[in-house]
């Protein structure tokens, strides 16, 4: 019972061991790729109130995200050379109803930051 019982250490060491040393040896894995931040905000051109649950999408991709309860979005993307970036209203019974907008941009820096106002329908 005794021997059972180191036995079970030993092998959890030796396993630990093993994965200790893989990871010291080979990493974890890294993203290579050249990302660009984006971030923003998203206002009502009308009360210039921030607004919630607006997605932001880029065109080609399926890469989103949804604005926070402050309008605030942020994504990393693959640099290229230009974005279009689709602005929707998916949830308008929540916040009133906004028309979509599509913007193009064109990189410059490795952060870009827009300030966005939506249309009422």
């Amino acid at each position: 019972m005794k021997h059972t019982f180191y036995r079970k250490i030993i092998q959890g060491l030796s396993l630990t061991s093993v994965m200790f040393v893989f990871q010291a040896c080979y990493g974890t894995p890294q993203d290579f790729g050249n990302d660009i931040n984006l971030a923003g905000v998203v206002t009502s051109s009308a009360t210039g109130k921030p607004v919630k649950g607006i997605k932001i999408s880029i065109e080609n991709s399926h890469q989103y995200q949804l604005t926070d309860s402050i309008g605030r979005f942020a994504m990393y993307v693959p640099k290229m050379e230009s974005y279009n970036i689709k602005f929707e209203d998916i949830d308008s019974i929540n916040n009133g109803s906004f028309r979509s907008k599509d913007t193009t941009l064109t990189t410059v820096n490795n952060s870009i930051y827009l300030n966005i106002a939506l249309e009422s329908r």
